[in-house]
């Protein structure tokens, strides 16, 4: 699958990806127990966290020991690979393996989260909503299958229906060659570049950025602020 495709070695030293702020956030729990009771709250949520599960156990797809540990916002990049959404799976990621989305440019993840989160709230039947959105910063290196010089490609389809399955099993070919990536023409963005990560360890240096308000009125096209440097 993976016949006549680019394959190249590069480094990013910085990417960005866009997070609801709210998953940045401590446990409500963690404001509603003694501190004492912490350890418990904790031994609770390791027996149902999925993240956690993964980390101990590895999933279908990776090894526990392919997880990172002990660098900034580990466990949110972990989350990003062992939280799956089956009945809605990603351009690059199905049903079994997250992976880890981000771009160039904030313009690019802007774009990117805008047009999902309208569709959302389309599907919701109302297009009235505000969601904070937090950039997460980090760099990424090694090889990479690169769609670039393949914009026409059928994994970059606008129609989820079509360009989604095929994207799946281009992510799971990668995976299986050792690639680290993708680097692929943002569908959402005119000249943006995205980058999907396959395995947790390609994200490197994460640190969190500014914030954004996306504001919806009514209209498709959120209104977008600036909330923090």
């Amino acid at each position: 699958m993976l016949d006549g495709l680019t394959l190249t070695t590069d480094a990013f030293a910085k990417t960005v990806r866009f997070v609801a702020s709210a998953k940045l956030r401590p446990s409500v729990l963690e404001m509603l127990v003694d501190p004492a009771e912490i350890s418990a709250l904790a031994e609770i949520e390791g027996a149902t966290s999925t993240r956690l599960v993964a980390q101990d156990r590895g999933t279908s797809v990776l090894n526990a020991k392919e997880f990172v540990y002990g660098v900034p916002h580990a466990a949110f990049i972990n989350a990003s690979f062992a939280y799956a959404k089956p009945r809605d799976p990603n351009r690059y990621n199905g049903a079994d393996l997250g992976a880890w989305y981000a771009a160039l440019d904030p313009k690019t993840c802007m774009a990117e989260v805008a047009f999902h989160m309208t569709e959302f709230l389309a599907d919701a039947g109302k297009l009235e909503g505000v969601v904070e959105y937090t950039e997460m910063w980090s760099s990424m290196s090694g090889r990479f299958l690169d769609l670039r010089p393949h914009p026409a490609h059928d994994s970059l389809h606008p129609d989820k229906t079509i360009g989604y399955p095929i994207g799946n099993a281009l992510a799971e070919h990668a995976r299986a060659a050792g690639l680290n990536g993708i680097i692929y023409p943002s569908v959402r963005h005119a000249g943006g570049v995205c980058l999907a990560a396959l395995r947790p360890y390609v994200v490197q240096s994460v640190a969190q950025g500014a914030m954004y308000r996306f504001t919806w009125s009514g209209s498709p096209a959120p209104s977008v602020e600036q909330t923090t440097t």
